[in-house]
C-alpha cells in the first residue's frame, strides 16, 4: 500500500502513537539530565522526498540524521532528523550547556556525538515500545546510525529503496521543550514502513486500509 493513501484517521493514530512515544522519551531524558523537559508532536504529514528536503532547508543544507531499521512482524526505517543548529541546541540542553556544538576544531565533538547517540537510543526504545504496545506486534530494531551530511545525500541515498516502491513517507514533527521560557528544539521523525507492512500495522490496530 502507498502511504499517500493514508487517511486523517490513520494520521491521527500515528500522532497518538507519537505522543505516547514522546511522553516515554521525555521521562527518560528528564531523568538523564535531572531537569524537566517535554516533547510534543504537533503534526503528522505525508510528504515526498523532495518536500522533506524543502522542509529541512534545501538539498544542500547540512543536517544530522539518526536512523535505524525496525524488524519483526512489521518492517521499515525510522529517521530522526535535525538541522545542525537544532542538534547543537539539543546537545546544549542535554549537557546543561557544557557542550554547545557538535563540531570542535573542524571535527565532530565526541561528547556531543555520544549525547546524540544516547538520545537516539532513548527515542528508539520509546517509539518502538509505543508502537509495539498499540499494535501488539513483535518488533526489534537495529543499532541507530548517526550521519552528518547534506540533506540530499542523507535523504536520497538513505531512502533509495523507498523510491523504488513509493515516493511518500510519514513525517512526524516533534518539538522538545526545555524548562526555560521559549526554549524549544524542533526535530522531524520520518517513518517509512516497508509497503507490505502498512496494512499489517493498521490491521493490528483494527483499522482498515
Amino acid at each position: 500500500m502507498d502511504t499517500k493513501k493514508l487517511s486523517s484517521l490513520h494520521k491521527d493514530v500515528l500522532r497518538e502513537i507519537g505522543n505516547i512515544g514522546a511522553g516515554n522519551a521525555t521521562a527518560s531524558m528528564s531523568q538523564l539530565i535531572n531537569k524537566k523537559i517535554k516533547m510534543e508532536v504537533p503534526s503528522v504529514k505525508i510528504v515526498t522526498i523532495n518536500e522533506m528536503m524543502e522542509i529541512l532547508g534545501g538539498p544542500e543544507r547540512l543536517i544530522v540524521a539518526i536512523f535505524f531499521r525496525f524488524e519483526g512482524e512489521v518492517t521499515g526505517t525510522v529517521y530522526f532528523i535535525l538541522t545542525v543548529e537544532e542538534a547543537n541546541d539539543l546537545v546544549s540542553k542535554m549537557t546543561n550547556g557544557q557542550v554547545t556544538s557538535i563540531m570542535k576544531n573542524g571535527e565532530q565533538d565526541p561528547m556531543a556525538i555520544s549525547v546524540l547517540q544516547e538520545v537516539a537510543n532513548i527515542l528508539n526504545g520509546s517509539y518502538l515500545s509505543a508502537m509495539a504496545d498499540f499494535t501488539k506486534l513483535r518488533m526489534t530494531t537495529t543499532i541507530p546510525y548517526l550521519s552528518i551530511d547534506m540533506a540530499a545525500a542523507t535523504i536520497v541515498t538513505g531512502l533509495i529503496e523507498l523510491s523504488r516502491s513509493s515516493d511518500y513517507a510519514i513525517l512526524i514533527d516533534t518539538k522538545i521543550v526545555g524548562a526555560e521560557p521559549n526554549s524549544s528544539t524542533k526535530g522531524h521523525f520520518l517513518l517509512i514502513p516497508d509497503p507490505e507492512s502498512i496494512p499489517k500495522l493498521f490491521s493490528a490496530l483494527g483499522i482498515s486500509v
